[in-house]
């Protein structure tokens, strides 16, 4: 597996609680619907990048970043459908992810404590997404299996964006603190939802 560039803070692929193993079994039992969803969740990721950049517009930094991350996003977007209509499927229905829903639960209203849990929620996203995504490299056969590792790693480098650029506009010690709450919630959060063919 190619190695995980380093980054600034423990998220890379580093969730609290790891993935049991029926996760596999189920994403195995229905390929077609996990392509699905992760095609989803790849638009959805876009999206979001892109909702932050115009919201932003005054943080240069971040804007860049955003920009350059939905091109990332929608051409993994891209690749996703692409295995999908060659196995014959097509999109599925747009549905909430209730993952993602919790976690933006947790979002704080001030205006700096909004942008700082903007941030560290998609990179707690991205770190789970990173580490189901090693599962997949390693679980799935030919072509899926290397698609899924190309996947893994460019979740890892997500992650530590989101990280860097929550440094970038707050102190190193506050953006720990929040991180390390945001990561015990997601693992009480994932554990309580069931295990299906799905990325959360």
């Amino acid at each position: 597996m190619p190695p995980i560039a380093p980054e600034p803070l423990r998220i890379a692929c580093r969730v609290r609680s790891p993935t049991p193993p029926a996760w596999l079994d189920a994403v195995r039992a229905d390929v077609g619907a996990f392509l699905q969803d992760h095609a989803a969740c790849e638009r959805k990721a876009s999206a979001t990048a892109m909702t932050l950049a115009s919201h932003y517009r005054d943080k240069a930094e971040l804007v860049l970043a955003m920009v350059d991350l939905a091109c990332e996003e929608l051409g993994h977007f891209r690749r996703v459908f692409a295995v999908i209509a060659a196995r014959g499927g097509t999109l599925g229905a747009d549905t909430k992810d209730l993952y993602v829903g919790r976690l933006l639960g947790l979002v704080r209203r001030g205006p700096d404590e909004y942008l700082l849990d903007r941030l560290l929620v998609a990179g707690v996203v991205e770190a789970r997404g990173c580490e189901r995504f090693r599962i997949l490299a390693e679980g799935l056969d030919g072509g899926m299996g290397e698609l899924y590792r190309e996947f893994a790693t460019s979740e890892a480098g997500h992650a530590a964006l989101f990280v860097r650029l929550a440094r970038t506009y707050f102190p190193a010690d506050v953006v720990e603190a929040r991180l390390d709450g945001l990561l015990a919630r997601e693992s009480e959060i994932i554990a309580s939802l069931p295990l299906r063919a799905a990325l959360h």
